[in-house]
Protein backbone atom coordinates (compact mmCIF):
# COMPACT_ATOMS: atom_id res chain seq x y z
CA UNK A 1 0.00 0.00 0.00
CA UNK A 2 1.13 3.35 -0.77
CA UNK A 3 0.44 7.24 0.51
CA UNK A 4 -0.59 9.21 -2.42
CA UNK A 5 2.28 11.51 -4.14
CA UNK A 6 1.96 13.76 -6.74
CA UNK A 7 3.70 11.59 -8.94
CA UNK A 8 0.69 9.68 -9.10
CA UNK A 9 -1.57 8.85 -11.70
CA UNK A 10 -4.46 10.69 -10.87
CA UNK A 11 -7.21 8.96 -13.74
CA UNK A 12 -8.57 5.55 -13.73
CA UNK A 13 -11.38 3.19 -15.09
CA UNK A 14 -12.47 2.25 -11.65
CA UNK A 15 -12.53 4.11 -8.73
CA UNK A 16 -13.36 2.38 -5.32
CA UNK A 17 -14.20 4.13 -2.05
CA UNK A 18 -13.50 1.82 1.29
CA UNK A 19 -11.53 -0.85 1.59
CA UNK A 20 -13.41 -3.29 3.75
CA UNK A 21 -14.65 -6.59 2.52
CA UNK A 22 -16.99 -5.64 -0.33
CA UNK A 23 -14.22 -3.38 -1.78
CA UNK A 24 -11.80 -5.81 -1.21
CA UNK A 25 -13.75 -8.51 -3.12
CA UNK A 26 -14.53 -6.06 -5.83
CA UNK A 27 -10.78 -5.38 -6.39
CA UNK A 28 -10.11 -9.02 -6.49
CA UNK A 29 -12.88 -9.85 -8.87
CA UNK A 30 -11.76 -6.79 -11.20
CA UNK A 31 -8.27 -8.06 -11.53
CA UNK A 32 -9.85 -12.11 -12.17
CA UNK A 33 -11.33 -9.78 -14.78
CA UNK A 34 -8.82 -8.57 -16.19
CA UNK A 35 -8.95 -5.15 -15.60
CA UNK A 36 -5.92 -3.50 -13.63
CA UNK A 37 -7.08 -0.06 -14.07
CA UNK A 38 -8.56 0.58 -10.18
CA UNK A 39 -7.52 2.32 -7.31
CA UNK A 40 -8.98 1.65 -4.16
CA UNK A 41 -9.32 5.22 -2.29
CA UNK A 42 -9.40 4.12 1.95
CA UNK A 43 -9.40 6.91 5.00
CA UNK A 44 -8.04 4.96 7.56
CA UNK A 45 -4.42 3.85 7.51
CA UNK A 46 -5.40 -0.10 6.96
CA UNK A 47 -7.82 -1.85 5.20
CA UNK A 48 -10.37 -4.34 6.80
CA UNK A 49 -12.98 -1.77 7.27
CA UNK A 50 -15.88 -2.63 9.95
CA UNK A 51 -13.02 -5.82 11.14
CA UNK A 52 -10.33 -3.06 11.37
CA UNK A 53 -12.22 -0.79 13.41
CA UNK A 54 -14.36 -2.66 15.80
CA UNK A 55 -11.35 -4.55 17.98
CA UNK A 56 -13.53 -4.06 21.08
CA UNK A 57 -13.26 -7.59 23.65
CA UNK A 58 -14.75 -10.37 22.17
CA UNK A 59 -15.70 -9.14 18.75
CA UNK A 60 -16.80 -11.42 16.50
CA UNK A 61 -18.61 -12.82 13.62
CA UNK A 62 -22.29 -14.13 14.78
CA UNK A 63 -22.58 -16.11 10.92
CA UNK A 64 -20.27 -19.00 10.47
CA UNK A 65 -16.75 -18.58 9.27
CA UNK A 66 -16.53 -20.60 6.15
CA UNK A 67 -19.85 -18.92 4.99
CA UNK A 68 -18.61 -15.38 6.27
CA UNK A 69 -15.96 -15.61 3.52
CA UNK A 70 -14.82 -15.34 0.13
CA UNK A 71 -16.40 -17.67 -2.22
CA UNK A 72 -13.46 -17.25 -4.05
CA UNK A 73 -11.02 -17.03 -1.08
CA UNK A 74 -11.77 -20.07 1.32
CA UNK A 75 -9.49 -20.00 4.19
CA UNK A 76 -9.20 -23.64 5.96
CA UNK A 77 -8.03 -22.78 8.81
CA UNK A 78 -10.65 -21.04 10.67
CA UNK A 79 -9.94 -21.47 14.68
CA UNK A 80 -13.67 -21.27 15.26
CA UNK A 81 -16.93 -22.14 13.75
CA UNK A 82 -17.61 -18.04 14.59
CA UNK A 83 -14.15 -16.58 13.43
CA UNK A 84 -13.11 -13.43 15.63
CA UNK A 85 -12.00 -9.85 14.64
CA UNK A 86 -7.99 -10.70 14.92
CA UNK A 87 -8.87 -13.60 12.64
CA UNK A 88 -11.22 -11.94 10.48
CA UNK A 89 -8.96 -8.89 9.72
CA UNK A 90 -6.15 -11.60 9.27
CA UNK A 91 -8.27 -13.10 7.09
CA UNK A 92 -9.06 -9.92 5.11
CA UNK A 93 -5.14 -8.61 4.94
CA UNK A 94 -4.15 -12.03 3.53
CA UNK A 95 -6.38 -11.59 0.76
CA UNK A 96 -5.05 -7.98 -0.21
CA UNK A 97 -1.50 -9.47 -0.20
CA UNK A 98 -2.29 -12.83 -2.26
CA UNK A 99 -4.28 -11.18 -5.04
CA UNK A 100 -1.75 -8.41 -5.13
CA UNK A 101 -4.50 -5.80 -4.48
CA UNK A 102 -2.73 -3.72 -1.56
CA UNK A 103 -0.57 -1.38 -4.64
CA UNK A 104 -4.43 -0.57 -5.48
CA UNK A 105 -5.29 1.02 -1.94
CA UNK A 106 -3.95 4.60 -1.42
CA UNK A 107 -4.20 4.98 2.62
CA UNK A 108 -5.73 8.10 3.97
CA UNK A 109 -7.81 9.28 1.58
CA UNK A 110 -11.38 10.51 3.30
CA UNK A 111 -13.33 11.33 0.15
CA UNK A 112 -14.54 14.39 0.47
CA UNK A 113 -16.92 14.75 -2.44
CA UNK A 114 -17.48 13.13 -5.64
CA UNK A 115 -18.85 14.88 -8.74
CA UNK A 116 -20.73 13.52 -12.26
CA UNK A 117 -20.03 15.49 -14.87
CA UNK A 118 -22.39 14.99 -18.15
CA UNK A 119 -19.68 17.09 -20.34
CA UNK A 120 -16.70 14.81 -19.87
CA UNK A 121 -18.83 11.83 -19.10
CA UNK A 122 -16.58 11.29 -15.67
CA UNK A 123 -16.04 11.49 -12.20
CA UNK A 124 -14.15 13.04 -10.21
CA UNK A 125 -13.16 12.37 -6.95
CA UNK A 126 -11.85 15.15 -4.09
CA UNK A 127 -9.71 13.67 -1.11
CA UNK A 128 -8.08 16.16 1.79
CA UNK A 129 -5.20 15.61 -0.34
CA UNK A 130 -6.16 14.64 -3.75
CA UNK A 131 -8.26 14.88 -6.80
CA UNK A 132 -8.85 11.63 -9.20
CA UNK A 133 -11.21 10.77 -11.95
CA UNK A 134 -12.63 7.80 -13.36
CA UNK A 135 -15.35 6.29 -15.45
CA UNK A 136 -17.04 4.45 -13.03
CA UNK A 137 -17.08 5.07 -9.08
CA UNK A 138 -18.08 2.27 -6.65
CA UNK A 139 -19.02 3.02 -2.97
CA UNK A 140 -17.89 0.10 -0.53
CA UNK A 141 -17.60 2.00 2.59
CA UNK A 142 -20.10 -0.67 3.98
CA UNK A 143 -23.41 -0.01 6.16
CA UNK A 144 -21.47 0.25 9.53
CA UNK A 145 -18.93 2.21 8.74
CA UNK A 146 -20.27 5.46 11.01
CA UNK A 147 -21.09 5.05 14.90
CA UNK A 148 -24.13 6.33 16.03
CA UNK A 149 -23.70 8.68 19.56
CA UNK A 150 -27.11 9.05 21.22
CA UNK A 151 -28.07 12.61 22.09
CA UNK A 152 -27.33 12.61 25.78
CA UNK A 153 -27.90 15.64 27.62
CA UNK A 154 -24.82 16.10 29.24
CA UNK A 155 -22.63 13.60 27.55
CA UNK A 156 -20.24 16.20 27.06
CA UNK A 157 -19.88 17.44 30.87
CA UNK A 158 -18.51 13.96 32.05
CA UNK A 159 -14.71 14.07 33.63
CA UNK A 160 -13.94 10.12 32.62
CA UNK A 161 -13.37 8.21 29.44
CA UNK A 162 -16.05 8.23 26.81
CA UNK A 163 -16.05 5.83 24.01
CA UNK A 164 -17.97 4.24 21.24
CA UNK A 165 -17.48 0.52 20.67
CA UNK A 166 -16.35 0.80 17.45
CA UNK A 167 -13.64 3.12 18.57
CA UNK A 168 -12.75 1.11 21.51
CA UNK A 169 -9.76 2.77 23.48
CA UNK A 170 -7.14 0.22 24.26
CA UNK A 171 -5.15 2.48 26.59
CA UNK A 172 -7.25 2.46 29.16
CA UNK A 173 -6.90 -0.29 32.03
CA UNK A 174 -10.77 -1.38 33.26
CA UNK A 175 -9.86 -3.53 35.84
CA UNK A 176 -11.23 -2.28 39.06
CA UNK A 177 -13.06 -0.01 37.30
CA UNK A 178 -16.89 1.62 38.04
CA UNK A 179 -18.41 1.04 34.19
CA UNK A 180 -21.67 2.31 32.51
CA UNK A 181 -22.39 0.13 29.26
CA UNK A 182 -25.16 2.35 27.58
CA UNK A 183 -26.89 0.08 24.80
CA UNK A 184 -27.75 -3.67 24.50
CA UNK A 185 -27.38 -4.48 20.97
CA UNK A 186 -24.96 -6.84 18.82
CA UNK A 187 -21.81 -5.29 20.27
CA UNK A 188 -22.39 -5.00 23.43
CA UNK A 189 -23.27 -8.75 24.23
CA UNK A 190 -20.03 -9.64 23.19
CA UNK A 191 -17.43 -7.10 25.18
CA UNK A 192 -20.05 -6.81 28.27
CA UNK A 193 -19.55 -10.71 29.23
CA UNK A 194 -15.57 -9.60 28.76
CA UNK A 195 -15.83 -6.61 31.22
CA UNK A 196 -17.74 -7.95 33.44
CA UNK A 197 -15.01 -9.95 35.30
CA UNK A 198 -12.59 -7.54 35.28
CA UNK A 199 -14.02 -4.64 36.59
CA UNK A 200 -15.27 -3.74 39.54
CA UNK A 201 -19.16 -2.50 38.77
CA UNK A 202 -20.58 -2.34 35.71
CA UNK A 203 -24.36 -0.96 34.96
CA UNK A 204 -25.80 -1.92 31.77
CA UNK A 205 -28.39 0.34 30.48
CA UNK A 206 -30.18 -0.91 28.41
CA UNK A 207 -33.99 0.66 26.52
CA UNK A 208 -34.91 -2.18 24.69
CA UNK A 209 -34.30 -6.29 25.60
CA UNK A 210 -32.85 -8.50 22.52
CA UNK A 211 -33.86 -11.58 21.89
CA UNK A 212 -31.02 -14.11 22.08
CA UNK A 213 -30.38 -17.46 21.01
CA UNK A 214 -27.51 -19.84 22.12
CA UNK A 215 -24.18 -19.46 19.88
CA UNK A 216 -23.03 -22.94 19.84
CA UNK A 217 -19.11 -21.94 19.00
CA UNK A 218 -16.44 -24.61 18.86
CA UNK A 219 -13.55 -25.19 18.21
CA UNK A 220 -12.71 -26.42 14.53
CA UNK A 221 -10.59 -29.35 15.07
CA UNK A 222 -7.34 -30.04 13.35
CA UNK A 223 -8.23 -32.89 11.28
CA UNK A 224 -11.16 -30.97 9.47
CA UNK A 225 -8.57 -28.25 8.97
CA UNK A 226 -6.15 -30.77 7.59
CA UNK A 227 -8.95 -32.12 5.30
CA UNK A 228 -10.37 -28.46 3.70
CA UNK A 229 -6.31 -28.29 2.94
CA UNK A 230 -6.14 -31.28 1.70
CA UNK A 231 -9.45 -31.13 -0.22
CA UNK A 232 -11.16 -28.13 -0.95
CA UNK A 233 -14.02 -29.90 -2.23
CA UNK A 234 -15.11 -30.89 1.18
CA UNK A 235 -15.21 -27.25 2.70
CA UNK A 236 -17.00 -25.85 -0.13
CA UNK A 237 -18.89 -28.94 0.46
CA UNK A 238 -19.50 -27.55 4.05
CA UNK A 239 -20.18 -23.91 3.10
CA UNK A 240 -22.87 -25.22 0.54
CA UNK A 241 -25.21 -27.17 3.58
CA UNK A 242 -24.48 -23.81 5.80
CA UNK A 243 -26.01 -21.85 3.38
CA UNK A 244 -28.78 -24.17 2.96
CA UNK A 245 -29.74 -24.27 6.54
CA UNK A 246 -29.09 -20.45 6.83
CA UNK A 247 -31.35 -20.03 4.00
CA UNK A 248 -34.13 -21.56 6.08
CA UNK A 249 -33.91 -19.35 9.10
CA UNK A 250 -35.10 -16.58 6.85
CA UNK A 251 -38.61 -18.41 7.19
CA UNK A 252 -40.12 -16.98 10.69
CA UNK A 253 -39.25 -13.83 9.19
CA UNK A 254 -42.14 -14.12 6.65
CA UNK A 255 -44.52 -16.32 9.03
CA UNK A 256 -45.45 -15.50 12.63
CA UNK A 257 -46.50 -19.30 12.90
CA UNK A 258 -42.29 -20.19 12.87
CA UNK A 259 -41.26 -17.00 14.86
CA UNK A 260 -43.73 -18.02 17.93
CA UNK A 261 -41.07 -21.62 18.04
CA UNK A 262 -38.04 -19.74 17.52
CA UNK A 263 -39.17 -17.40 20.47
CA UNK A 264 -39.71 -20.45 22.59
CA UNK A 265 -36.37 -21.24 22.00
CA UNK A 266 -34.93 -18.23 22.59
CA UNK A 267 -36.85 -17.77 25.59
CA UNK A 268 -35.77 -21.77 26.85
CA UNK A 269 -32.35 -20.38 26.48
CA UNK A 270 -32.99 -17.07 28.98
CA UNK A 271 -35.02 -19.49 31.52
CA UNK A 272 -31.53 -21.62 31.43
CA UNK A 273 -29.18 -19.01 32.51
CA UNK A 274 -31.52 -16.55 34.17
CA UNK A 275 -32.73 -17.96 37.31
CA UNK A 276 -34.35 -14.75 38.85
CA UNK A 277 -37.79 -14.45 37.76
CA UNK A 278 -38.18 -10.30 37.67
CA UNK A 279 -34.65 -10.26 36.17
CA UNK A 280 -35.94 -12.44 33.12
CA UNK A 281 -38.94 -10.38 33.05
CA UNK A 282 -36.91 -7.11 32.49
CA UNK A 283 -34.79 -8.89 29.72
CA UNK A 284 -38.04 -10.53 27.67
CA UNK A 285 -38.82 -8.35 24.27
CA UNK A 286 -42.33 -6.97 24.28
CA UNK A 287 -41.90 -7.41 20.53
CA UNK A 288 -42.16 -10.31 17.76
CA UNK A 289 -38.71 -11.82 17.47
CA UNK A 290 -36.64 -10.49 14.62
CA UNK A 291 -38.47 -7.22 14.55
CA UNK A 292 -34.84 -6.10 16.16
CA UNK A 293 -31.78 -8.02 15.42
CA UNK A 294 -31.69 -11.26 16.52
CA UNK A 295 -28.62 -11.79 18.55
CA UNK A 296 -26.48 -15.04 19.36
CA UNK A 297 -24.54 -15.54 22.78
CA UNK A 298 -23.75 -18.20 25.31
CA UNK A 299 -21.90 -15.71 28.07
CA UNK A 300 -24.07 -12.28 27.58
CA UNK A 301 -26.66 -13.75 30.04
CA UNK A 302 -24.49 -15.33 32.89
CA UNK A 303 -22.53 -11.86 33.21
CA UNK A 304 -25.66 -9.82 33.15
CA UNK A 305 -26.85 -12.13 36.48
CA UNK A 306 -22.79 -11.49 37.65
CA UNK A 307 -23.21 -10.11 41.04
CA UNK A 308 -21.56 -6.98 40.11
CA UNK A 309 -23.81 -5.72 37.36
CA UNK A 310 -26.91 -3.99 37.33
CA UNK A 311 -28.95 -4.08 34.31
CA UNK A 312 -30.76 -0.43 34.52
CA UNK A 313 -33.77 -0.22 32.71
CA UNK A 314 -34.30 3.37 33.76
CA UNK A 315 -34.05 5.97 31.03
CA UNK A 316 -31.35 8.15 31.07
CA UNK A 317 -32.02 11.82 31.68
CA UNK A 318 -28.90 13.10 31.83
CA UNK A 319 -24.83 12.82 32.01
CA UNK A 320 -23.11 14.65 35.09
CA UNK A 321 -19.47 15.13 35.67
CA UNK A 322 -19.25 12.46 37.76
CA UNK A 323 -21.88 9.63 36.14
CA UNK A 324 -25.12 9.14 35.15
CA UNK A 325 -28.86 10.29 36.43
CA UNK A 326 -31.82 8.06 35.03
CA UNK A 327 -35.32 9.52 34.85
CA UNK A 328 -36.32 7.92 38.29
CA UNK A 329 -33.35 11.06 39.60
CA UNK A 330 -31.47 7.96 40.81
CA UNK A 331 -27.87 8.98 40.57
CA UNK A 332 -25.29 6.49 39.53
CA UNK A 333 -21.44 7.56 39.68
CA UNK A 334 -19.45 5.53 37.37
CA UNK A 335 -15.75 6.14 36.01
CA UNK A 336 -15.96 5.94 32.35
CA UNK A 337 -18.53 5.07 29.66
CA UNK A 338 -18.64 3.20 27.25
CA UNK A 339 -21.33 3.56 24.03
CA UNK A 340 -22.83 0.42 22.50
CA UNK A 341 -25.27 2.33 20.74
CA UNK A 342 -24.23 0.34 17.00
CA UNK A 343 -24.60 2.33 13.81
CA UNK A 344 -26.79 4.53 11.36
CA UNK A 345 -26.86 2.43 8.21
CA UNK A 346 -30.31 4.87 7.21
CA UNK A 347 -27.78 7.66 6.74
CA UNK A 348 -24.42 7.12 4.85
CA UNK A 349 -21.84 9.53 5.69
CA UNK A 350 -20.46 9.76 2.04
CA UNK A 351 -24.53 10.02 0.81
CA UNK A 352 -24.52 14.38 1.13
CA UNK A 353 -20.90 14.25 -0.65
CA UNK A 354 -21.57 12.20 -3.41
CA UNK A 355 -23.27 14.61 -6.21
CA UNK A 356 -24.58 13.15 -9.53
CA UNK A 357 -26.26 14.14 -12.92
CA UNK A 358 -27.22 18.32 -12.16
CA UNK A 359 -25.23 18.68 -8.87
CA UNK A 360 -27.56 16.59 -7.09
CA UNK A 361 -26.77 14.77 -3.71
CA UNK A 362 -27.77 10.85 -2.90
CA UNK A 363 -28.64 12.46 0.08
CA UNK A 364 -31.21 14.96 -1.55
CA UNK A 365 -32.06 11.89 -4.04
CA UNK A 366 -33.23 10.08 -1.19
CA UNK A 367 -34.84 12.62 1.08
CA UNK A 368 -33.71 10.48 3.93
CA UNK A 369 -34.75 7.04 2.41
CA UNK A 370 -32.18 5.01 0.30
CA UNK A 371 -33.04 3.29 -2.91
CA UNK A 372 -31.51 1.80 -5.30
CA UNK A 373 -32.47 -0.84 -8.44
CA UNK A 374 -31.32 -3.98 -7.66
CA UNK A 375 -29.91 -2.24 -4.42
CA UNK A 376 -26.70 -0.84 -6.21
CA UNK A 377 -27.36 1.36 -8.49
CA UNK A 378 -28.93 4.70 -8.65
CA UNK A 379 -31.21 6.67 -11.75
CA UNK A 380 -29.24 10.46 -12.15
CA UNK A 381 -26.00 8.71 -10.78
CA UNK A 382 -24.35 7.25 -14.08
CA UNK A 383 -21.62 4.74 -13.47
CA UNK A 384 -22.22 4.65 -9.88
CA UNK A 385 -22.74 1.66 -8.18
CA UNK A 386 -23.07 0.71 -4.78
CA UNK A 387 -21.98 -2.16 -2.87
CA UNK A 388 -23.96 -3.38 0.34
CA UNK A 389 -26.22 -0.42 -0.25
CA UNK A 390 -30.03 -0.01 0.61
CA UNK A 391 -32.08 -3.03 1.39
CA UNK A 392 -29.12 -5.25 1.40
CA UNK A 393 -29.21 -6.08 5.20
CA UNK A 394 -29.32 -9.56 5.88
CA UNK A 395 -30.95 -10.84 9.83
CA UNK A 396 -29.84 -15.14 9.16
CA UNK A 397 -27.04 -15.51 7.20
CA UNK A 398 -23.60 -13.87 5.23
CA UNK A 399 -24.02 -10.39 3.72
CA UNK A 400 -20.87 -11.38 1.70
CA UNK A 401 -23.25 -13.65 -0.45
CA UNK A 402 -25.17 -10.54 -1.33
CA UNK A 403 -21.81 -8.24 -2.31
CA UNK A 404 -20.56 -10.53 -4.51
CA UNK A 405 -23.70 -10.24 -6.24
CA UNK A 406 -23.27 -7.17 -6.71
CA UNK A 407 -19.95 -7.02 -7.87
CA UNK A 408 -20.45 -9.77 -10.79
CA UNK A 409 -23.78 -7.51 -11.74
CA UNK A 410 -20.68 -4.59 -11.82
CA UNK A 411 -18.57 -6.36 -13.87
CA UNK A 412 -21.57 -7.00 -16.15
CA UNK A 413 -22.61 -3.72 -16.32
CA UNK A 414 -18.81 -2.62 -17.21
CA UNK A 415 -18.94 -5.44 -20.14
CA UNK A 416 -22.09 -4.23 -21.56
CA UNK A 417 -20.57 -0.29 -21.66
CA UNK A 418 -17.80 -1.95 -24.11
CA UNK A 419 -19.81 -4.06 -26.19
CA UNK A 420 -22.08 -1.19 -26.67
CA UNK A 421 -18.80 1.67 -26.70
CA UNK A 422 -21.15 3.47 -24.69
CA UNK A 423 -20.42 6.11 -22.10
CA UNK A 424 -22.09 5.25 -19.08
CA UNK A 425 -25.08 3.58 -17.53
CA UNK A 426 -27.46 3.68 -14.89
CA UNK A 427 -31.35 1.80 -14.21
CA UNK A 428 -34.54 3.87 -15.71
CA UNK A 429 -36.58 6.01 -13.68
CA UNK A 430 -39.69 3.40 -14.42
CA UNK A 431 -37.58 0.17 -13.70
CA UNK A 432 -35.97 1.62 -10.20
CA UNK A 433 -39.35 2.48 -9.43
CA UNK A 434 -40.79 -0.43 -9.92
CA UNK A 435 -38.20 -2.09 -7.37
CA UNK A 436 -38.69 0.03 -4.73
CA UNK A 437 -42.50 -0.72 -4.77
CA UNK A 438 -41.26 -4.19 -5.42
CA UNK A 439 -39.28 -4.01 -2.15
CA UNK A 440 -41.30 -2.25 -0.03
CA UNK A 441 -44.59 -4.72 -0.80
CA UNK A 442 -42.60 -7.68 0.05
CA UNK A 443 -41.49 -5.91 3.46
CA UNK A 444 -44.56 -5.01 4.14
CA UNK A 445 -46.07 -8.22 5.79
CA UNK A 446 -42.69 -9.42 7.37
CA UNK A 447 -41.95 -9.12 11.33
CA UNK A 448 -39.31 -6.32 10.34
CA UNK A 449 -42.35 -4.15 9.62
CA UNK A 450 -45.52 -5.44 11.38
CA UNK A 451 -43.39 -6.82 14.76
CA UNK A 452 -44.19 -4.32 17.11
CA UNK A 453 -41.20 -2.26 17.53
CA UNK A 454 -38.64 0.50 16.51
CA UNK A 455 -35.77 -0.67 15.23
CA UNK A 456 -33.07 0.80 13.21
CA UNK A 457 -34.08 -0.94 9.98
CA UNK A 458 -36.72 1.82 9.70
CA UNK A 459 -35.16 5.08 8.53
CA UNK A 460 -36.48 8.63 9.02
CA UNK A 461 -39.21 8.56 6.25
CA UNK A 462 -40.93 5.24 8.25
CA UNK A 463 -39.51 3.00 5.33
CA UNK A 464 -37.14 -0.53 5.41
CA UNK A 465 -34.97 0.70 3.57
CA UNK A 466 -31.63 -1.66 5.32
CA UNK A 467 -33.52 -5.25 5.02
CA UNK A 468 -33.49 -7.69 1.80
CA UNK A 469 -37.09 -8.89 2.35
CA UNK A 470 -36.42 -12.60 0.84
CA UNK A 471 -33.54 -15.11 1.22
CA UNK A 472 -30.24 -14.96 -0.49
CA UNK A 473 -30.90 -17.47 -3.36
CA UNK A 474 -33.85 -15.08 -4.82
CA UNK A 475 -31.19 -12.00 -4.45
CA UNK A 476 -28.89 -13.54 -6.21
CA UNK A 477 -30.87 -14.73 -8.88
CA UNK A 478 -32.24 -10.98 -9.18
CA UNK A 479 -29.15 -8.99 -9.16
CA UNK A 480 -25.97 -11.37 -10.60
CA UNK A 481 -27.02 -11.08 -14.46
CA UNK A 482 -28.70 -7.40 -15.17
CA UNK A 483 -31.12 -7.04 -17.15
CA UNK A 484 -30.29 -4.89 -19.34
CA UNK A 485 -33.53 -3.28 -20.99
CA UNK A 486 -33.91 -1.69 -17.08
CA UNK A 487 -31.02 0.62 -17.90
CA UNK A 488 -30.40 3.75 -20.12
CA UNK A 489 -26.99 3.46 -21.79
CA UNK A 490 -25.42 7.02 -22.69
CA UNK A 491 -23.13 7.05 -26.10
CA UNK A 492 -19.93 8.47 -26.02
CA UNK A 493 -19.34 12.27 -26.41
CA UNK A 494 -18.53 13.24 -30.10
CA UNK A 495 -15.26 14.26 -30.21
Amino acid sequence: MSAASAATQRSRRFIIIGAGFSGIGMAIRLRQSGIDDFIILERAGAAGGTWRDNSYPGCACDVQSSLYSFSFAPNPDWSQSYATQPEIWAYLERCVAEYDIGRHIELGQDVTAATWSDAAQRWTVATASDVWTSQMLVMASGPLSEPAIPSIPGLESFRGPVFHSARWDHTLNLTGQRVAVVGTGASAIQFVPKLQPRVAHLDLYQRTPAWILPRWDRAVPAWRKSMYRRLPVMQRLQRGALFAVRELLHFPFRHPGAAVVVESAARRHMQSQVADASLRARLTPSYRIGCKRILVSDDYYPAVTAPNVSLVTDAIATVTATGITTATGEERAVDLMILGTGFRPTDPPLAPRIFGRNNVSLAECWSGSPAAYMSTTVAGFPNFFMLLGPNTGVGHTSVVLLAEAQIEHVLALSRALNRQGAAAVEPSVAAQRQYISWIDRRLATTVWNRGGCSSWYLDRTGRNSTLWPDGIGAFRRRVLEPQLADYVFTPRAAT
